[in-house]
């Protein structure tokens, strides 16, 4: 994928253009220039006002995309392939798009990477009581007896629950293997093979809640996923368990949780809430329980390149008539991010 392709593609960006200063370097948008016939300081972000639509094969995407709606796809009678530089595509390609037999490329499991990295991080310090320690020390200025305060704390033999064997699930999966960790997973589209296969036992989620130490949320927003953290699941959880979202919001009754954690009997890891963000005024903030961050375990900062990498990859397929590497399937949307 070095060299350029016989046939630059005409293409045309679309997203912010904040978003577009972000995920282009100068090396990455001259790969993109030798990749294809376009324009990178020319940004769509209203399809409504853009000309020139005709012909165009290539849409190069990202967060802030206009959805394509039929009335757009009209505009661009030759648009062949949506080369999403983000996860979800669902915010833009509509069934008009899949009608009309378009390829879409998304770099979800690029963009897996960094949230399972932070997965990972938030359930090693969970178990051995970082936060919670460190605000006492910050307070107290000396050592105390961490052990009489936290009694379980540490990471050996501990319990994980994995809810989702999603692209970002299973790199969880994957990153915990090395550890000395029982870890459950929860999925209705796995079996005991393949949860096996992945160095879990499936169970059900009312179980994995129940007996887990530490529960990670993998799994996509649906209307059967809404509130599935209810209050009677967080209830059930573990005296000192640590819930973690990194998923969505929506997955967890804020309120319900809120009492929980006000309680003081559970700790949690938030990336994302619902609303988002949270309120001023909202007791989540303050907590000493929660650690609370504005949505950054996916790609942030020097990690957007390997968004762009991967994108520019298939853009590069593409060009030489080959079928993207990872192809965003129709039949796969209604139970993914």
């Amino acid at each position: 994928m070095g060299t350029s392709p016989a046939r630059r593609p005409p293409a045309r960006l679309a997203m912010r253009r904040s978003v577009r200063d972000a995920l282009f370097t100068p090396e990455s948008t001259a790969r993109l220039v030798r990749l294809a016939d376009v324009d990178p300081g020319d940004v769509i972000e209203d399809f409504g006002a853009a000309a020139g639509l005709d012909s165009v094969e290539v849409l190069i995407t990202s967060w802030g995309c206009p959805p394509l709606e039929r009335d757009v796809l009209d505009r661009a009678p030759n648009l062949r392939a949506v080369v999403h530089i983000a996860g979800s595509v669902k915010h833009h390609v509509t069934d008009a798009c899949w009608e009309r037999g378009i390829a879409v490329s998304s770099a979800a499991e690029a963009n897996a990477v960094p949230v399972a990295e932070f997965t990972l991080a938030a359930i090693l310090f969970a178990h051995k009581r970082v936060w919670q320690i460190g605000g006492l020390y910050r307070e107290h200025r000396t050592f105390l007896p961490w052990t009489d305060h936290f009694p379980a704390v540490g990471n050996y033999r501990r319990t994980v629950g994995i809810v989702g064997a999603s692209l970002i699930g299973r790199r969880v999966l994957e990153l915990l293997r090395p550890f000395d960790f029982d870890v459950l997973v929860t999925d209705p589209y796995l079996d005991d093979a393949e949860a096996r296969s992945l160095g879990a036992t499936l169970v059900d989620l009312d179980t994995l809640v129940a007996e887990s130490d530490t529960v990670s949320l993998h799994t996509p927003s649906l209307p059967e996923t809404h509130h599935m953290m209810d209050g009677k699941r967080l209830g059930s959880l573990r005296d000192g368990a640590t819930l973690i979202n990194t998923a969505r919001g929506e997955l967890v009754d804020t309120d319900a949780l809120t009492r929980e954690l006000a309680s003081g009997r559970i700790h949690a890891v938030l990336d994302v809430s619902d609303p988002e963000p949270l309120p001023a005024d909202s007791a989540l903030y303050e907590l000493p329980g929660v650690l609370l961050t504005p949505h950054i375990a996916g790609s942030v900062g020097g990690e957007l390149e390997r968004l762009t990498a991967h994108s520019l990859a298939e853009l590069a397929r593409f060009a030489a008539g080959q079928p993207f590497a990872r192809p965003v399937r129709r039949a796969r949307l209604a139970r993914s991010a």
